[in-house]
Order: structure tokens, then C-alpha cells, then sequence
């Protein structure tokens, strides 16, 4: 059996303990079992901690019954008596997060009955599913008082019931649980039933900020960070913004303006540039050879529009087959295929299977791309 440090205090970062047992395990990794640790095997929705015990590295840490499997990169001798030091910035960083997840299901439950049905931990967000669905203004109504509760630094305490005290507490749970349950209470926001290592007062969470959602299986899902890994979201979002602010000479609160302004700016030159090449395209059909055989052309960087506008002429001028290509050897070709005479749809199978392409459409006009060469395609319409 192995003694939970980190249920006993959760700030517990160095200790010392005995090394029970010590056996090799697949990819040359070790299995470590000791009386004691403050190593959190994954569990909750939090992932396991990290860190050295002497002078091994623990990469992941598991519960096997009793025991606490410290998952580590070199081998220690059994009896001997090692100390551990977790990845403290890492574990810390998570306990913000998971206490902030606790604050923010605990709010929604209490004031619009929402159940969480799903939390994952990831190394740069938390994400959570709740099973009704939540509008922007009551999301902004959580993440205030959310942050409220954290200013007020509330205690945040972890304890294991009596089961008849358990019996008669009103406390959020994912499973029916019935004994040596571990209640984290966040006072006058929260009780809930979870295993993993907390905050000792919201204080410590920083703040809490949502960062997005999305409708999800009838609910809502959300997307959220805390404390250190909202500081990290709000520097890389800064540099964003001051980059772009400076790229289009606006002010920072203006920089959503600006791009809008280029957008705006940006789709009327795409517009102007696409019927200017239509109407290239357009005289340039006119100069088309007539001829009874096939028309094979290429054209740089032209658009779907512009494409299908000189095969449409092209269909015109031949007797067979008007097939217009636009791209590189290096990058493949992209083509538009008409034909007043072929079966196209019927002669795609063939085209794509000689030119290395795919693509298909209509019996008078197919689109698509290939991988051949110019040389080899224009061979093949000779």
C-alpha cells in the first residue's frame, strides 16, 4: 500500500520514501513502487505529475490497487530511501485549472441546474461538457462571479465523509458512489466528489477566463483557462494583437477594425481580379482555333470561373474535346474538361487513371486535378 501525500496535502512537493519494489517494463521504462508518495497518478480528468525520485525522471504515475506505479526512465534499488521532487510549476498549473473547472461547474449547477457530463485537462486549456445548453449572457454571468469567488479567496478543502454524513450531503458527482469518497468543497460555491489534488483557497487559482464554446450532444461545450495558463494565453494574444495593430498602423483596440477594413478591401480586388480574368478569358476564346480534333490549353493561376469560361469557348471551337489546365509541373495541374461530342463522365475513369488524376462531373463538362506533367498531358490529347 502506498500512503497518499498528495490527498494529506496537496502543496507537498519534496518527501522522502522507501522504495518497495523496482521492475523493468516495456520501451526500457521502470516501474516503481514506494511507501509513500506526493506523485498524483492520473485520475479525475487531471492528467499524472512528473518530476525525479533520486535520480531517475517519473514520466506518469497509476494507481494499481493500493499501490501508486511511478512510470520512470531508470531503475532504483529496493529498500533504499529516495527523494522525490515533483514538476511543481506543471502540478500547480493544473491544480489552478481543475479547482477553476470546480468554481465554474459548481456556478453553473447552482444557478442554471446544468450537469458537467465531461472534463479533460489538457496541456493548454480545460475543456467541459455540460448537458443544457448556455446562452453568451449567462456564460459572462458565470465567469464573473467565478472570478468574484476567487478575489473573496475562499477555502478550498478536501475531506473523506463518514458514510452516514455522506449519505445526507448534497455534493455533484459523475458516478454512484457509496463509500471512501473524497469530497473537495469550494465554501459557498461547490462540493463535489474528485480525487485529484486542489488549491488550498481560490486565491490561488489567479482567475479563470472561458475562451469559447460550442453547442454539443444537446448541451454546451466549453473551453477555459486558469490561472498560470491564463496568463500564458493572454501574453500569446497580446503579441497577436500588437502584431497585427503595428502590420495595419491601428491602434490595439482598433485591430479587429482594421482587419475587417482589409477583408473588405481585400474580397473587392478579388472581385475586380476575377472579372478582369473572365474577361481576359472571354477575348481570349475569341482567338481560339477552330478545329476538329482536341483543344488542350494552359493558362497561369486561373480560377474555377475562369477556367470553365475558356472551356465553354473551347467546346465551341473543336470537334472533340476542350480540356483547360492551370498550375505546375512541380504542384500538379487543376482542369476543366467540355465536350459537345464525348461522354465525359463516361471518359473520366480513363482521363484520371492516364493522367494520374482525380475528378469528374457532367457527360458535357468534368473538373478536377492530375499529377502528370504538361508533356505527358498534352501528349495525351495530341
Amino acid at each position: 500500500m502506498t500512503t497518499k501525500l498528495y490527498d494529506l496535502d496537496s502543496h507537498c512537493r519534496v518527501f522522502s520514501a522507501q522504495v518497495l519494489s523496482c521492475s523493468p517494463a516495456e520501451g526500457g521504462k521502470w516501474h516503481i513502487i514506494l511507501d509513500q508518495t506526493a506523485f498524483f497518478p492520473e485520475g479525475g480528468g487531471q492528467p499524472a505529475d512528473q518530476g525525479t525520485l533520486g535520480s531517475v525522471h517519473v514520466l506518469d504515475a497509476r494507481e494499481k490497487g493500493e499501490a501508486i506505479v511511478h512510470i520512470t526512465d531508470g531503475p532504483l534499488t529496493p529498500g533504499e530511501t529516495v527523494t522525490g521532487e515533483l514538476d511543481w510549476p506543471l502540478r500547480f498549473r493544473r491544480m489552478q485549472c481543475h479547482s477553476g473547472e470546480h468554481v465554474i461547474s459548481g456556478l453553473a449547477h447552482s444557478l442554471y441546474g446544468c450537469t458537467n457530463v465531461g472534463f479533460h485537462m489538457g496541456e493548454n486549456e480545460v475543456i467541459l461538457d455540460f448537458d443544457k445548453e448556455l446562452t453568451p449572457q449567462q456564460l459572462s454571468h458565470i465567469e464573473d462571479l467565478a472570478n468574484q469567488i476567487i478575489t473573496e479567496n475562499r477555502p478550498v478543502t478536501a475531506e473523506y465523509p463518514a458514510p452516514e454524513v455522506l449519505a445526507e450531503l448534497d455534493y455533484r458527482s459523475k458516478l454512484d458512489l457509496t463509500e471512501n469518497v473524497r469530497i473537495v468543497t469550494v465554501a459557498g460555491c461547490d462540493v463535489c466528489a474528485c480525487c485529484a489534488p486542489h488549491v488550498s483557497c481560490t486565491g490561488e487559482i489567479g482567475l479563470v477566463k472561458l475562451l469559447d464554446s460550442m453547442r454539443h450532444r444537446g448541451g454546451i461545450r466549453l473551453w477555459m483557462v486558469a490561472g498560470r495558463l491564463a496568463l500564458e494565453d493572454y501574453r500569446v494574444k497580446q503579441e497577436n494583437v500588437a502584431a497585427i495593430s503595428a502590420a495595419l498602423s491601428v491602434q490595439q483596440p482598433q485591430a479587429a477594425q482594421g482587419v475587417a477594413r482589409l477583408k473588405n478591401e481585400l474580397q473587392e480586388v478579388t472581385l475586380a481580379l476575377k472579372e478582369a480574368r473572365q474577361a481576359l478569358m472571354a477575348e481570349k476564346a475569341k482567338t481560339l482555333p477552330a478545329t476538329e480534333g482536341n483543344l488542350c490549353l494552359f493558362e497561369t493561376d486561373l480560377d474555377a470561373g475562369s477556367l470553365r469560361t475558356l472551356a465553354n469557348a473551347g467546346m465551341e471551337k473543336c470537334g472533340g474535346i476542350c480540356a483547360v489546365f492551370t498550375g505546375s509541373d512541380q504542384a500538379g495541374y487543376r482542369y476543366v474538361i467540355g465536350s459537345r461530342t464525348v461522354d465525359l463522365r463516361a471518359k473520366a475513369k480513363e482521363l484520371n487513371q492516364a493522367l494520374g488524376g482525380k475528378g469528374g462531373g457532367q457527360p458535357t463538362m468534368i473538373q478536377g486535378s492530375v499529377t502528370a506533367s504538361r508533356a505527358d498531358i498534352e501528349a495525351y490529347f495530341a
